[in-house]
């Protein structure tokens, strides 16, 4: 077991039929926030892991985990049923390139995510970096539903420590409600009713924009900020745009 260290089930909540965090005792090697780890568990005699982002900030205990069940999946349904002093195995080394670190600086921040993909967003704002580097964060999440707009007093503890300075932007799709926008986050930018929401303007000269999660929102969000002329963050060529795409 050299790439996994033993840790212990201290927290479990189930935010809907499919939508659960883990918390978790292990010691872990430093990482960064916005990276991720594997946890792992001994099915038929194999290990089999994957990899969850952490939504604790570095240095803070338990580690935690926000997964989706995937019904027909070997890991989360199990990971699932775990229930409070179970084991179950933790890589000790993150990884991951959706960091703070690797974000040019600017006068703007936008944090934008699908479902679990606001995982490492909430591990980053957990942190003193973006508050001390940005005048303004905003943080949108889409769901489809919305019982999927987890930890909702994580983020109302972000707005009451940091008032103006931070900006929650909601989406849910498949639901009419006067607090949330509707439909999906590229149209909202293209067409502008995010940056009405937010208040600000997203364009290069004053922003970075970090995207997580569903594989089609990055890629369909990508192809909105392109056509504004922000362009991809790399380290050899510097620019806007930083992304993880989950599954």
């Amino acid at each position: 077991m050299g790439k996994f260290v033993a840790g212990t089930v201290v927290g479990k909540r189930r935010w809907t039929e499919r939508l659960y965090s883990l918390r978790v005792a292990a010691e872990v090697a430093p990482f960064h926030a916005g990276q991720f780890t594997k946890l792992a568990l001994d099915i038929n005699g194999e290990i089999v892991g994957r990899p969850y982002s952490f939504i604790n900030a570095p240095g803070e205990n338990p580690l935690e985990f926000y997964f989706i069940l995937v019904p027909a999946g070997p890991l989360s349904p199990r990971l699932a049923a775990l229930e409070e002093g179970d084991a179950v195995w933790v890589s000790p080394h993150a990884a991951g390139f959706l960091t703070l670190a690797e974000v040019p600086d600017a006068k703007h921040l936008w944090l934008l995510s699908t479902g679990t993909g606001i995982g490492p967003f909430l591990s980053i704002l957990k942190t003193e970096q973006p508050w001390q580097r940005f005048d303004r964060v905003v943080l949108v999440h889409a769901v489809r539903q919305a019982e999927e707009l987890a930890y909702d007093e994580t983020i109302r503890g972000f707005a009451q420590q940091h008032g103006e300075q931070f900006c929650f932007v909601p989406f849910v799709s498949r639901a009419e409600l006067d607090f949330a926008l509707p439909g999906r986050i590229p149209e909202a930018i293209a067409d502008g009713r995010l940056e009405a929401r937010a208040g600000i303007a997203l364009a290069p000269e004053n922003s970075q924009v970090m995207l997580c999660g569903n594989p089609d929102m990055v890629r369909d969000t990508t192809e909105v900020l392109l056509a504004r002329g922000l362009k991809k963050n790399r380290r050899r060529d510097p620019g806007h745009i930083t992304l993880e795409s989950y599954w």
